[in-house]
């Protein structure tokens, strides 16, 4: 059977990240990638792949199976992914919770429109966490859900920092509050609001000349990533943020705490959790796996927009059903 033809479109920590995560997926190989900067200033580890400008994605249409989109989701993928998707199919891994439902509809109509799959929002968190709270919520129907992430570098919110007029790079982490994760653990059910549950710490290296309170205040305030949080801003130095923040980990915990019998008599907890060296090279690999999906679905002309509640595990792996069940179920 032939490989999965990948196309990666971005390469920053996400793109190199599946690049490095084609050599564990032997199905699938990288026919090229694709940046709004000179192709002339990056060097990919892939042999004889070319590096092509983001406006000659039309020249590979029927030379891609999958395009798996490595840019931000602040700015970046509302716009690319409608319009990748109207010539290939597409994974994402667009990671803004309160704009997925708007986001779903415009590159379902793009998909479906042009015949094509793509597979939105990616990821440990929207993805692999968004399916344990399904699973979940579904065992047990009465019950009370709490996610909490960190403590690691957010990739998304770190790309929305380093937007902000006058600054020059940027690393976010965010730190879940270790009293409210252990009240939940022990199924307290507490009443908690985001700002009892995370803090966001954010490390900035700022343009020679900028306004460092404007930057401060505009990160403060940024709906959807900050503005709901106690948020700390420091000033750093670029060879700090190299030398102390140069890693992305990251991770998390779902939890539903529920109860069965009469009256809730039994109490029980389910625990998800996760815990990354590195968050993009992770998200690579989950990108890929549902690049297969993507692939698969495609073939059987099953088009439009999917989220990962759409998607069956068997679709993900290489391993026959047969395998599967034998080794896993």
């Amino acid at each position: 059977m032939r490989k999965i033809k990948i196309g990666i479109t971005g390469y920053g920590n996400l793109g190199r990240g599946v690049e490095s995560g084609l050599e564990q997926n032997t199905d699938m190989e990288l026919i090229a990638v694709f940046t709004r900067r000179d192709p002339e200033s990056i060097r990919i580890r892939s042999l004889n792949v070319p590096v092509c400008r983001f406006d000659e994605l039309c020249s590979f249409e029927g030379k891609i199976d999958v395009m798996i989109l490595c840019g931000g989701s602040a700015t970046d993928l509302t716009e690319q992914t409608p319009f990748i998707a109207k010539m290939f199919n597409t994974v994402d891994s667009f990671d803004t919770h309160a704009r997925i439902p708007e986001f779903y509809s415009m590159v379902n109509e793009a998909a479906l429109d042009s015949k094509h799959v793509s597979i939105i929002s990616v990821g440990w968190d929207p993805g692999m966490f968004s399916v344990a709270r399904v699973y979940s919520n579904c065992i047990l129907p009465r019950g009370r859900d709490y996610t909490f992430w960190g403590p690691g570098v957010s990739q998304g919110h770190s790309d929305a920092i380093r937007r902000i007029k006058g600054v020059k790079d940027a690393k976010q982490y965010t730190i879940p509050v270790d009293t409210a994760v252990e009240k939940v653990r022990r199924g307290d059910n507490p009443d908690l609001t985001t700002r009892q549950k995370h803090t966001r710490l954010c490390y900035v290296v700022a343009e020679e000349g900028a306004d460092l309170k404007l930057i401060e205040n505009e990160i403060k305030t940024m709906p959807n990533y900050f503005d709901e949080y106690e948020t700390t801003v420091k000033f750093v130095s670029q060879e700090i943020l190299l030398a102390e923040h140069g890693k992305m980990p990251h991770g998390g915990f779902v939890f539903r705490s529920g109860a069965s019998g009469e009256n809730g008599v039994h109490k029980h907890i389910i625990e998800y959790s996760l815990k990354l060296d590195s968050n993009p090279e992770f998200t690579s690999l989950t990108l890929l796996a549902y690049a297969r999906a993507a692939f698969r679905l495609a073939m059987k002309s099953e088009f439009g927009a999917k989220t990962v509640f759409d998607i069956p595990p068997a679709l993900l792996s290489t391993l026959p059903g047969e395998e599967l069940r034998k080794r896993f179920l």
